[in-house]
């Protein structure tokens, strides 16, 4: 009988040590490949700004995995289908943008986490459950277990109960947001703004006290966030890639042309 592929972010945190993701803006499955061939431990696809469809997500999170590589999958805030639809395709985890109440993480654990946690709805039917031959009960356990629900402080408004937040069942890590959040409190892009970095180091501490992980992007750097105490971090895009790759190739270009001249 096959055997369900455990969560490899979580078993590298659950290790002791830290994780690395990927942001994919692209279509292309070949993008999750390239990035899970390089060694990332997870690729992160967004579907709350990026108009990537469920087929399309479908193949990159079958990409990634036949390289060992986690899917995170950003999803839109909407109904209970756009948070289950993710983790039936098999992806590792959620990433829940803009929570913004300890009710609101309340009602997300209800949703995404099978008894006795929640109540998700079951069908089992899916690559999450083995196509149908995964037991019932172990299945459930197993997503219960191995499968990441992260939620992302990104506003101002849930700092009040952010301790609160912390102590959710079923919520796996706290995920800091510093552009969003940098916008929230009027300084769009001002990423070690005092506040900012108050609320960066917050998260974490936060997290980490009552025994969450803690998860970010590299800004303002990657070795900083990680000596923070971050656990896993986005430290590179797929479109960041090429826009540094295609800029420097037309800055070269133009030198060449102005020589030439």
């Amino acid at each position: 009988m096959p055997t369900p592929r455990k969560s490899r972010i979580l078993n590298t945190i659950r290790a002791g040590k830290k994780a690395i993701t990927y942001k994919i803006n692209l279509s292309c499955p070949r993008v999750a490949e390239i990035a899970a061939m390089a060694g990332f431990d997870g690729i992160w696809i967004c579907q709350e700004h990026v108009p990537t469809d469920m087929s399309v997500m479908e193949s990159q999170i079958m990409a990634a995995k036949c390289h060992d590589c986690d899917c995170l999958v950003r999803v839109p805030k909407g109904c209970y289908s756009d948070y289950i639809l993710p983790l039936e395709c098999d992806a590792s985890g959620i990433i829940i943008p803009h929570l913004m109440s300890l009710d609101e993480a309340k009602e997300i654990a209800h949703t995404v986490r099978f008894h006795p946690i929640g109540r998700r709805p079951v069908d089992g039917g899916n690559a999450d459950g083995l196509y149908g031959v995964f037991d019932f009960k172990e299945y459930i356990q197993f997503c219960n277990a191995n499968r990441m629900i992260i939620v992302q402080i990104e506003d101002p408004e849930p700092l009040s109960k952010l301790d609160e937040i912390c102590q959710v069942e079923g919520i796996d890590m706290i995920f800091f947001g510093p552009g969003d959040f940098s916008h929230a409190i009027g300084v769009p892009g001002e990423y070690t703004h005092p506040e900012v970095n108050r609320v960066r180091k917050l998260v974490v501490d936060t997290a980490h006290k009552y025994g969450k992980m803690a998860g970010t992007v590299c800004v303002p750097s990657l070795d900083e966030c990680f000596a923070m105490g971050y656990d896993m971090v986005n430290g590179a895009s797929d479109v960041g890639g090429l826009d540094g790759q295609t800029a420097s190739v037309m800055k070269h270009f133009h030198e060449i042309m102005d020589k030439a001249q």
